[in-house]
Formats: structure tokens, C-alpha cells, sequence
């Protein structure tokens, strides 16, 4: 190429200009230029045609005439190495070719001629577009004159245009601030209907980017609440194309100025709802486009300066934070904004996916600290006014409705009802608690003060209620449960939470590992060794779950020194005895058949093997072991074993094809 001629340039246009081309729809169909240039920088893995082209042709031939010989050469000598050892592998074969080419002279001289070269014939073909759409837009403009002046899309075609038969869309800020002013809500109807069909054509990018953004952004807002509904539909069809084909900085506009408008709505009473009339759903538009964003944004934010991501979070925290007056004779039945998310995203994703990276996380946790604590104390009275609601139903010995499996039934359903709404809600707080309370800052917000409530509640009041959960909210036993009601029953919900505690070290530490906790979770145990009645739902669930948690506890060398000698082993006293004797007499009794709540329950071998497995845990050590010494707990294993194995001599020897299997094989099994 140090012989470039006219001829070779024209030459050079002309491949480069097929090229272009063909990929013509891929590139017309990119958000941005960001992704354009990805589609070009992947064309080979993504285009069939690729090796065809005739640039690619030419461009391979040279990179072979200037830079062949050097890659013989490095090749002959690395396969040469590798032969005796030195280099191992064609990965690393090559590796070192690439490498030693690219370092080569050659191939320094051949990229600076390349880039020489290929500035010029692509300024050529810019200056050629350039005039020929310069050249289209002075034919086109008396024809847009005579039909509409507010229309502003230009058609761009031409024979010798690389980029003919495309069609453009151009706005120019003399049109936009024109568009604005047709938005006005005092325009007539006819005028913004016009005006917003325009703007649907629009490029989102040339919208967003524009002078006259913030004064449309607040036309666009009050046209939401238009009582025509064409206005809200061509509107959240500009901001649905806004959210797919925009970068973060551009949507992070839209998802702001959507919050915002459902914020003010709520505040003037526009959205003045009540939790017992129950909610129609059917019309949401608005709510998916929030709920979509939340969990794609934090994929992005990161590449974004941190005002950006600030914005979202303060927008939708200050929306989840809008309350009646608490004065207001309607307040505790308030439909409030959470209640809406928590319909299309019930466990709380949105929050999980926005407190997982530390980033994002700290921003989280800053503003609700600062501004908006409102959100976590209504999570916190969510979760403690269904756990009054159902122990005072356990306590009148009436089941509580189960509006986890209405919830959960694959019929979609579009109208709820308040019990089911307050339900909902419960389980969105409970799953934002739960993941708040993993992180350090978040167990920081703690203690919270409560108007409704005496005295302040504290992380170990909040696990405190979590357990009690457990054994008061409706569950079935472990054979009745279906996958869906299991992934949103309170019990089911409460031990994913628990578990994920139990795995991490500091968080158990700081929220499992004390006496009140224990305490809950040995409640069902105490009141079944002293006597007294039981006031829980589903009794072998409930006692299979506690095992569960505490062979977790046991597992940890922390955890088992708590149920050794409880939350502080210097203060411990001897005459209040700590969890580890209450759960070896309970296994006792299990074991000789000694409880008669249990008795004759499918679920009874279950039962015992948890609890033997959490006494395993706990004499797995010394300490734990001369604990347990004076129980003679290994007796009473024995003796169950025994027994176990003299009933299951007397059952038959089973049939091929019999499909029934005896609970005693089952508590063999188990044994």
C-alpha cells in the first residue's frame, strides 16, 4: 500500500461498500452506536457470509503478503521448541505466534499503512453520504411542506449511496422545542395526539439527549393521567421503546419520570384505593414497565457514574415511602405503592438483585438509613400484623385461610382480593427483611421504633418473629406440600431465610446465636415435655423444621457452644439448664414412643431422625459428648434399633409389584 492510487481507493470503496451493505439491517437495527460496533467486531462468528466478502478477501491476502513469511518463520520455531518440550500444547502454540507477530516490524508497518489507507476511503464514503443525503433532503423538502410541516422524517435513498433505500428519522432542537409545545396539556386534543405520534417515531436518543427533555418529560407526566387512555398508551409505547433500545443513562430518565408520576398520583389521592375493597390488576402497564427495569438496571449501572444509579434508588424508595397521614380515619387501610410491587414481584427480587453487588448495595442502604426508614418499619408491622393475625387464629383453634396456594395456582389471576393483598404484601416484607438482614449495613438500620408498639424492635426480636412464623403461620405436613404452595407458604419462606443465615458466619453470629432465638425455637419442645398445650399448626412440620435449624446451629463451633451453655457461658447458672438437655430429653422421648400428640403420625420416623441427627451434631465433640453421657442416650438408640428390627421380622417379605411399604419399614429406615 505504499502505492495507493486512485484506483485502488475507488477499489477500496466498492468492497467496503458491499460489505456494508449486507450487514446494512444488522447495523439499522442496533440501539447505538456502542452496539453497532459490537455487531461489526463480531461478524465473523455471527455471519455465514462472512469469509465471501470481497474486503475480507482482500484484507486476508495482504495481511498474508506483508505479514506471511514472519508467521512461518515464528511458527517453524515454536513447533520446533515444542518438540523438545519447551512449548507444550497448540493453545500455546498459538499464543506465542500471535504474540511474536504483533511484536514483529512488519506487522507494525502494515497496521500504520492499513489505518493511512482506510482513513481516507472511509472519509470518502462519509463525504459521499453526506452529499448525497444533503442532496435528497433539498428535493424533499417542498414535498414535506405541502402535506405536513410537522413531520419530520426524511427518506434517504439514492443509487450510488452505500446506505440507500434507509429510512431516517432527524430532529433537529428548532423541532423538538415545536414538539414540546404541541405536548402542552393545554394544547387541543387533536394538536398532542399529532404531536405524540411523531414523537413514537422518534429516536428515543435525539428525545432524551435534547434541550427540551425536562420540560417534555413533565408534558409526558401529566399525559399519563390524561382520562383519555390513548394518551397513557402512546406514551408507555415511546417509554417501553425507550427502555429496550436506550442505554442507562437514557433510561434511567424514563424509569425516573415513571416513578415520579405514579408518586404524585398516590400523594394527591388520585390513587386513593382501599386494601379491603381488593385490587383489579388487569390494567398495570405502567407497574411492569418499573418492575422490568428494576431487575435489568443493576446489569448496567455499573459501567454509569454513581449519580445515575442514586437517582433510580431515591425515586423508587421515595415511592415505596408514600403513607396516608396516620391522623387520616383511612390510613391503616391504605393501598399504598407497595402493595402494587409487591404483585409483580412478590419475593422481592428487585431488592436482592439490587442489594447484591456492594456498589449498589452501600447506595441502598445509605438513603434508607438517611431518608427513607419509613420503608423498612412498614415491612416490619407487615410481618408483625400477620403473625398476630395467625396466632390468635391458632389460639382459637381455627385455620388460617392459605392464600400462599391461591397465590401460587398457575390460573392467572387478575383480581384480588384484601386478605390476599395484605397476604402478598407480607411475603414481599418478609423477603426484603430477610435479605436485608444478611448485611451487616442493613442490620445496622436496627433498632427501628414502631408507632404502633412498645419499646424498639431489635435484630433478635425480628428473628424472634421469624421463628414463631414457623410454628403459627398454615403448613401441611412434608408429604401434602405442593412445589408451589411450598415457595410461598410463611414456614417455607422462613427457612430459606434461616438457611442462608446459618451459612454465613457473621450474619449467624449476630442473628441466630443468642437465647431468644433459641428460646422460639425450642418452644414447641418445651410444651411438649412439660404438658401443656400445643398451640401450633401442623406439629410434625413444624418440629422436623426446628431440628432442622438447630443441627445447623450444631454444626458451627459457635452454634454448639450456644446450645451447650447458651449466649454467655461465664454467666450460664445451673439451675436454668441451656438447650442441649432440653433436646436430649425430647429425642428420649421420641425415641420411647412418649409423646402422644406424635403418636401414630406417618411422620414420626421423620421426626426421630431429625432430632438423632441433632444430637449427633452436638457429641460429635468432647464437650458436646460429656453433656450428653448422663441422658444414656445411646441406650435409648439401642433400644429403639432393637425394637424396630423385631417388627420388621414379622413383616412379610414383599411381593414384586406391591406399591405399599409399611411404616415400620419406614421407621427402620429412618433408624
Amino acid at each position: 500500500m505504499s502505492h495507493f492510487t486512485s484506483k485502488d481507493e475507488a477499489l477500496l470503496q466498492s468492497m467496503l461498500r458491499q460489505l456494508l451493505q449486507s450487514v446494512k439491517e444488522k447495523i439499522i437495527g442496533a440501539p447505538s452506536v456502542e452496539c453497532a460496533e459490537e455487531i461489526l467486531l463480531h461478524l465473523e462468528e455471527t455471519d455465514e457470509n462472512f469469509h465471501n466478502y470481497e474486503f475480507v478477501k482482500y484484507l486476508r491476502q495482504y495481511i498474508n503478503n506483508t505479514v506471511g513469511s514472519v508467521i512461518e518463520e515464528e511458527t517453524e520455531r515454536c513447533t520446533s521448541a515444542q518438540n523438545q518440550g519447551e512449548v507444550s500444547g497448540y493453545d500455546t502454540l498459538v499464543q506465542q505466534v500471535t504474540k511474536k507477530t504483533r511484536e514483529s516490524k512488519e506487522y507494525r508497518e502494515m497496521m500504520h499503512a492499513l489505518k493511512n489507507v482506510m482513513i481516507v476511503v472511509v472519509d470518502s464514503l462519509i463525504n459521499k453520504f453526506e452529499e448525497d443525503r444533503m442532496h435528497n433532503k433539498e428535493l424533499d423538502s417542498k414535498t414535506k411542506k405541502e402535506h405536513q410541516s410537522g413531520c419530520y422524517t426524511d427518506n434517504c435513498s439514492d443509487s450510488d449511496s452505500s446506505f440507500n433505500q434507509v429510512h431516517y428519522t432527524f430532529m433537529s432542537q428548532e423541532q423538538l422545542q415545536l414538539l414540546v409545545e404541541r405536548l402542552d396539556p393545554i394544547q387541543p386534543k387533536e394538536v398532542r395526539q399529532e404531536a405524540l405520534q411523531t414523537l413514537c417515531l422518534a429516536p428515543p436518543s435525539d428525545i432524551l439527549n435534547s434541550e427540551s427533555w425536562p420540560n417534555l418529560r413533565k408534558h409526558l407526566t401529566m399525559s399519563l393521567s390524561d382520562p383519555d387512555a390513548t394518551f397513557s398508551e402512546k406514551i408507555l409505547r415511546f417509554y417501553a421503546k425507550t427502555f429496550s433500545s436506550s442505554p442507562f443513562n437514557m433510561t434511567k430518565e424514563v424509569y425516573t419520570s415513571l416513578a415520579r408520576h405514579l408518586e404524585l398520583n398516590f400523594l394527591s389521592g388520585e390513587y386513593s384505593l382501599r386494601i379491603s375493597a381488593g385490587l383489579d390488576v388487569s390494567n398495570t402497564h405502567i407497574n411492569h414497565l418499573l418492575k422490568k427495569y428494576q431487575k435489568e438496571a443493576p446489569s448496567s449501572w455499573i459501567r454509569h457514574p454513581e449519580k445515575y444509579m442514586e437517582e433510580v434508588v431515591e425515586s423508587t424508595l421515595s415511592l415505596l415511602s408514600v403513607r396516608h397521614d396516620p391522623n387520616h380515619p383511612a390510613s391503616p387501610d391504605f393501598l399504598s405503592p407497595v402493595y402494587f410491587l409487591a404483585l409483580l414481584d412478590i419475593k422481592a427480587v428487585w431488592f436482592k438483585k439490587w442489594t447484591h453487588a456492594y456498589y449498589s448495595r452501600t447506595v441502598v442502604l445509605r438513603l434508607l438509613e438517611k431518608n427513607y426508614k419509613s420503608v423498612i418499619n412498614a415491612a416490619v408491622q407487615q410481618c408483625l400484623d400477620y403473625f398476630e393475625f395467625c396466632k390468635a387464629a391458632v389460639n382459637k383453634n381455627s385455620r388460617v385461610n392459605d392464600f400462599s396456594q391461591q397465590h401460587c395456582s398457575d390460573k392467572q389471576n387478575f383480581s384480588y382480593t384484601g386478605p390476599e393483598l395484605q397476604y402478598i404484601c407480607f411475603v414481599h416484607s418478609l423477603c426484603l427483611l430477610g435479605r436485608l438482614l444478611i448485611y451487616k449495613q442493613g442490620r445496622n438500620l436496627f433498632p427501628i421504633q414502631l408507632k404502633n408498639k412498645k419499646g424498639s424492635v431489635s435484630v433478635t426480636d425480628l428473628l424472634v418473629l421469624f421463628t414463631q412464623l414457623i410454628y403459627y403461620s398454615p403448613s401441611y405436613p412434608k408429604t401434602a406440600l405442593s412445589t408451589h404452595t411450598d415457595n410461598y407458604s410463611p414456614e417455607s419462606l422462613v427457612m430459606e431465610i434461616l438457611h442462608v443465615f446459618c451459612d454465613q458466619t457473621g450474619c449467624a453470629a449476630q442473628c441466630l446465636y443468642t437465647d431468644a432465638v433459641t428460646d422460639a425455637l425450642l418452644h414447641p419442645i418445651q410444651s411438649l415435655l412439660s404438658g401443656t398445650e400445643v398451640y401450633v399448626n401442623c406439629l410434625e412440620t413444624t418440629l422436623i423444621d426446628v431440628a432442622d435449624i438447630l443441627a445447623r446451629i450444631a454444626a458451627v463451633e459457635d452454634g454448639l457452644s450456644l446450645l451447650l451453655y447458651g449466649e454467655n457461658e461465664k454467666t450460664a447458672k445451673e439451675d436454668s439448664p441451656t438447650a442441649v438437655h432440653a433436646i436430649v430429653q425430647f429425642t428420649r422421648k421420641l425415641l420411647h414412643d412418649d409423646i402422644s400428640l406424635l403418636s401414630g403420625s406417618e411422620l414420626l420416623p421423620v421426626v426421630k431422625g431429625a432430632f438423632i441427627f441433632v444430637c449427633r451434631q452436638m457429641y460429635r465433640t468432647c464437650e458436646g459428648l460429656q453433656m450428653l453421657i448422663p441422658y444414656c442416650l445411646h441406650e435409648s438408640i439401642g433400644e429403639a434399633w432393637k425394637k424396630t428390627i423385631l417388627l420388621s421380622e414379622r413383616v412379610p417379605t414383599p411381593v414384586t409389584g406391591a406399591d405399599s411399604t409399611s411404616s415400620i419399614n419406614l421407621e427402620s429406615k429412618n433408624m
